[in-house]
């Protein structure tokens, strides 16, 4: 009788320390409680003129695309090698697409529409090995799953055609 798979557990925690110095433009510190002294980074926004703001400084939602990208690239190059799954480039274009309803001078309500990821893992990477990196991506990207479900949508380059993938297909 085989021995069953061991489950490992741990948190995964960041801190942020955020001031406005002025107008729009905010100063962020986010650490990595118990991390290495270089796990400190200082992350400002600000917003654009439309909002009040000088562009001096990414939007937060520009972070927020930033980091949806990033983790779900880093889970593709992570999983991969677990999946044995030979990946020599990933290349993602995500478009996060939100919606504001203003009545009158009241205080808009903000809605996401969607998250739209193409992810290009290459022409050499079998259609059912792309399917199975990206179902563990999902399940493992950190700011994905703390979104609504369906909020996010992938779609594979298979053949140079673009396929819509549900999640964990």
């Amino acid at each position: 009788m085989a021995d069953a798979p061991t489950t490992i557990r741990g948190d995964v925690i960041f801190d942020a320390e955020g001031r406005n110095i002025g107008g729009f433009r905010n100063d962020i510190t986010v650490r990595r409680p118990g991390g290495l002294p270089s796990e400190v980074y200082d992350l400002p926004t600000d917003e654009g003129p439309g909002h009040g703001g000088n562009s001096s400084a990414p939007y937060p939602l520009a972070y927020f695309t930033s980091a949806l990208t990033a983790c779900v690239m880093v889970q593709l190059r992570a999983f991969a090698r677990r999946l044995k799954i030979e990946v020599t480039g990933i290349a993602v274009d995500t478009r996060c697409h939100w919606e504001r309803v203003q009545q009158g001078s009241a205080p808009y309500v903000s809605a996401p529409v969607a998250f739209t990821m193409d992810i290009d893992l290459g022409a050499a990477v079998p259609e059912a090995d792309q399917r199975r990196l990206l179902a563990a991506a999902e399940k493992g990207c950190f700011i994905e799953a703390a979104l609504k479900p369906g909020v996010v949508r992938h779609r594979l380059k298979i053949k140079d055609q673009w396929v819509e993938v549900r999640s964990g297909q």
